[in-house]
C-alpha cells in the first residue's frame, strides 16, 4: 500500500530535504507540498492523504490551528508535527489537538520515516528519547489540563486572528479568506474579546507565545 503525504512547512530547504528523504521510502509518496497554514487546510480537504508532516510556525494558520481543522474535517488524515521547537507546551498543545507524533527538527531522518509509519498504524510517537511510559504521562498532562480559551475559538476566528497577528489589515484578511472586510473584520473582533486581547501589541505577544509568530529577534 502506497501511503501518500502532504508536507506543510514554511522553509523550502526544509521541505525539499524531507521530500528526498521520504520518497526514498518505496511505499511513500509526497502528493503536494506548501509553505502556508492555510492552503496546508485546502489541500488535505482536496487530496485526504494518510500523512499530513506538519510545522508548527506557518504563515496564513499556524500548525497548532491547521491540527483542529484536520482532525474534523479529514479524519482519516494522521498528523505528524515536525518542529524545531522542543517546548513542552507545544508537545502538549499539539497531541491535545490531534497529532499522534512530534518530531524535532536536526534528528536522524530514519526517525521522521519511523514516525510515519506508527502514525498510518494509529500509533504514538514522540522520539527516540521519550520513553512510551513518558509519552503516556506527557498524554495524560495534556488530557487533563484545563480549558484553553484558544480552543473557543472558530476555524474563522483562528484564521482572522493570525493573520492580523502577521499585520494583514481587514481588507487583506478578507482577500485571503474570500470574505467581505466586514465579516473580517467582525472574526477578528470576536478573537480578540474571547482572548481578552485589548491592542495589536497584545495581540502579537499572544501569537509569539502560542506559537502562531516565530518569537521576536
Amino acid at each position: 500500500m502506497t501511503i501518500s503525504i502532504v508536507l506543510a512547512d514554511d522553509h523550502p530547504v526544509v521541505r525539499q530535504g524531507l521530500r528526498g528523504i521520504l520518497e526514498a521510502e518505496p511505499d511513500f509518496s509526497v502528493v503536494a507540498e506548501t509553505g502556508d497554514g492555510l492552503e496546508a487546510v485546502r489541500l488535505i480537504e482536496r487530496l485526504q492523504p494518510d500523512v499530513l508532516v506538519l510545522d508548527l510556525i506557518m504563515p496564513g494558520l499556524c500548525g497548532l490551528d491547521v491540527l483542529p481543522i484536520v482532525r474534523q474535517r479529514c479524519p482519516r488524515t494522521r498528523v505528524v508535527v515536525f518542529s524545531m521547537y522542543d517546548n513542552e507546551d507545544f508537545m502538549l498543545q499539539a497531541m491535545r489537538s490531534g497529532a499522534l507524533a512530534y518530531v524535532f527538527k536536526g534528528c536522524d531522518p530514519a526517525h521522521v520515516v519511523e514516525a510515519i509509519r506508527r502514525a498510518v498504524a494509529g500509533r504514538r510517537y514522540l522520539g527516540p528519547a521519550i520513553s512510551e511510559r513518558a509519552f503516556d504521562a506527557y498524554y495524560e498532562k495534556a488530557e487533563a489540563a484545563p480549558p484553553d480559551p484558544h480552543d473557543l475559538l472558530t476555524p474563522r476566528e483562528r484564521q482572522a486572528l493570525q493573520l492580523a497577528a502577521e499585520g494583514h489589515s481587514n481588507a487583506e484578511i478578507a482577500e485571503r479568506l474570500s470574505i467581505s472586510p466586514r465579516t473580517a473584520e467582525m472574526h477578528r473582533s470576536n478573537a480578540m474579546r474571547k482572548l481578552e486581547l485589548k491592542t495589536q501589541a497584545d495581540l502579537v505577544r499572544y501569537a509569539i507565545r502560542r506559537g502562531m509568530l516565530p518569537p521576536e529577534g
